[in-house]
């Protein structure tokens, strides 16, 4: 009788422990819920200003390989960034490409694009006009810095532009950027579906962090200068970070890959590249 009375006892001491401890965790989880997975901050033209420089350190990697694997080059290009502040202005500096024919070595230095030194711009659809890459030379390397530029517009688009219509783990199609644009008088893109998605929190650099995914899939590029032709499709994706008390920028990440048809001149024959891209922003001091 007594064991019994113990037990009985020790099962309502266990039951006292843990009702509590659940309840707790459970009240937690909403208010966890409620103040931070509910909805983003909103973004738009408040993410643009901040009271200091927002600077970053771009860093894109294109590894080039024919139809069936063989490697056959590889660029590298990276530039310093900063927004602001206040004034809607962003501006580039330090830019370099390099470019080696060995898969296994490290990058050469580069060779640094003066054209793009402090190049100064509010990002809008003004970047996508001939008029605003007029002092940078016709070399089909400059491909490589208005990608930059583009980039740059995307990854900052996408983290403030849609705050308004992302629920958590529902994908937003964005739909006012689907079609055909002109790409600056080189050439033409033509987007399929664009998709958005909040994906949750996370922690970045010390900061927390809502997470941001996206992708683009079937897309159609088409490029023409005098030293080169290209057509083909793409299709990137990618994660951005973004603090969740100044709607910054902590991190971006993007990768994307093409097949094209490559048309030089001087050269008899076309040829086929598949191109993968790798890029991220870093912030810097």
């Amino acid at each position: 009788m007594e064991k019994k009375s113990i037990s009985a006892l020790a099962g309502v001491l266990l039951v006292s422990v843990i009702l509590p401890a659940t309840v707790s965790y459970g009240q937690s989880e909403k208010a966890v819920i409620d103040r931070y997975l509910r909805e983003l901050p909103k973004g738009g033209e408040a993410g643009l200003r901040s009271s200091s420089p927002q600077k970053y350190r771009m860093t894109a990697i294109y590894t080039n390989r024919g139809l069936y694997g063989n490697f056959t080059g590889k660029q590298k290009i990276t530039g310093d960034y900063t927004r602001g502040p206040e004034d809607g202005y962003v501006s580039w500096n330090n830019v370099f490409i390099a470019g080696s024919n060995s898969l296994s070595e490290p990058f050469p230095d580069g060779a640094k694009q003066e054209y793009m030194e402090n190049m100064r711009y509010v990002p809008s659809s003004e970047m996508l006009k001939e008029e605003a890459f007029e002092n940078f030379p016709s070399s089909p390397e400059n491909v490589f810095a208005r990608n930059l530029v583009w980039d740059m517009m995307t990854i900052e688009m996408f983290a403030w532009n849609y705050s308004d219509s992302l629920k958590l783990n529902r994908k937003f199609i964005i739909k006012e950027l689907n079609g055909e644009f002109n790409m600056g008088d080189i050439g033409t893109y033509n987007h399929a579906a664009i998709e958005l998605c909040w994906t949750g929190i996370s922690e970045f650099n010390g900061r927390l962090c809502a997470v941001l995914e996206y992708r683009a899939i079937d897309n159609i590029i088409e490029i023409s200068m005098a030293q080169i032709k290209t057509r083909g499709t793409e299709q990137y994706w990618g994660t951005t970070w973004i603090n969740l008390t100044n709607k910054q920028i902590e991190y971006a990440e993007m990768y994307g890959g093409t097949i094209q048809e490559i048309e030089v001149s001087g050269m008899k024959d076309k040829f086929l590249i598949k191109t993968i891209r790798e890029l991220w922003v870093e912030r810097i001091n």
